[in-house]
């Protein structure tokens, strides 16, 4: 494997930069699909229980794919893996539009679920070693970047719903972009490769043990996440009865309330550590998811979105952290904890929009405050044995030469 840089190399610097370029471009694509959700629930003619089914697809197509990133990296390189899958997950953005049928759809969004979960699990590989070699917290700031790509899709895609603009060549324009920025940001990530002699990880393995708590706390937030990014325009324009564009921003909130958080969360983890910030973060989650079932209009729960936002942006972040400190392979570990967490965004849009259907939109989201409360519950099991804490002559030098 490749010497590993000092904290204060060059090489890091730009590793660190390139790793949050890739997070963005990865967020970028999860943003412009969510934000017109509405324009392919109407070109489908399918309903809240359909539209609820055709979005449990890209988490099934995550969690069947997902163990299979660290075999790419294995065999091409962390920097050509990578590239790879980044490439693949823009341009699965494109066949969701093109959909004309719920069963088109479905298998359009598998691909699109199989493209992320590889990528997904890749990136944040790549993003613990990285913070293991600078030797300080970087994660929730790389999924902060997540979140500001996610923001900015999400803005695109709301101009495109105010201008009525058809999600076909939107989503065209954005995938062939998004290409064009991930494989300029892949050039400069960490290119690691295995020793001669190490094995292959295996196609498919059940999660270690280690990962079961940190999945189950995980598993609270993205159900929340995965609710709020699919649903929330919807439950502007349905439950509230607000106009497209409106619809669209209640989206665009959420997304700028975690990008905010995420770029906050080193600084905040660094100073209560990981079980506290969890904690509080829980509060406001159940603040947030509350403030959006008892409101009638746009401007209270577009504001509890964003509590919503503030409260579940550290925990993936966090998780991911945890998973690749609890064992010599951390693209399997987080694999495997990505499998249990992104298993919820399997279970969270056949779960609202079946609520929705027997109930309305208003009870699925009681669900989602619910399973908030889990955060501060569970938040122990991040907790930071001393063991993988870094040296204070590591963190002297890091802030001495550190990018």
């Amino acid at each position: 494997m490749h010497t590993p840089a000092e904290p204060g190399d060059p090489r890091l610097r730009r590793a660190r930069i390139a790793i949050a370029a890739v997070f963005a471009a990865h967020g970028a694509v999860t943003g412009s699909f969510a934000t017109r959700v509405p324009w392919i629930q109407e070109h489908t003619g399918i309903g809240s229980g359909l539209l609820g089914l055709a979005l449990v697809c890209p988490a099934v197509g995550a969690s069947v794919a997902m163990p299979l990133a660290g075999r790419v990296a294995h065999r091409l390189g962390t920097r050509a893996g990578l590239r790879l899958l980044l490439v693949l997950w823009c341009v699965s953005l494109v066949p969701p539009a093109l959909a004309p049928s719920l069963l088109t759809l479905c298998a359009a969004l598998t691909v699109y679920g199989a493209t992320s979960g590889m990528a997904d699990v890749a990136m944040n590989a790549l993003g613990v070693r990285t913070e293991e070699r600078l030797g300080r917290s970087i994660m929730s700031g790389l999924h902060g970047m997540w979140s500001a790509g996610a923001l900015a899709g999400s803005a695109a895609g709301t101009l495109a719903a105010h201008a009525g603009t058809d999600a076909r060549p939107h989503f065209a324009l954005a995938s062939g972009g998004l290409v064009l920025l991930g494989v300029a940001a892949c050039q400069g990530v960490l290119d690691l490769r295995p020793a001669g002699d190490e094995r292959p990880p295996p196609r498919f393995s059940p999660p270690p043990r280690s990962a079961l708590a940190i999945g189950a706390v995980g598993f609270c937030a993205v159900f929340a996440e995965g609710a709020s990014l699919d649903w929330s325009a919807v439950y502007l324009r349905d439950v509230i009865g607000s106009d497209p564009g409106t619809a669209a921003a209640c989206t665009t909130a959420f997304a700028c309330a975690m990008a905010l958080a995420r770029f906050a969360g080193d600084a905040v983890v660094r100073r209560f550590g990981p079980v506290g910030t969890v904690r509080a973060s829980g509060v406001v989650a159940v603040l947030g998811g509350a403030l959006v079932v008892s409101s009638a209009g746009p401007a209270p729960v577009i504001a509890g979105f964003g509590l919503l936002g503030v409260g579940i942006a550290v925990v993936v972040p966090l998780a991911f952290a945890a998973a690749g400190r609890g064992g010599p392979r951390p693209d399997q570990a987080i694999a495997g904890v990505a499998t249990i967490v992104y298993s919820s965004a399997l279970v969270a849009p056949a779960v609202i929009g079946q609520i929705a259907n027997a109930t309305s939109l208003v009870v699925s989201f009681a669900l989602v405050t619910v399973l908030a409360a889990g955060l501060v519950a569970g938040a122990g099991v991040l907790r930071v044995p001393p063991a993988a804490r870094p040296s204070p002559a590591l963190a002297r030098t890091t802030r001495r030469r550190g990018p």
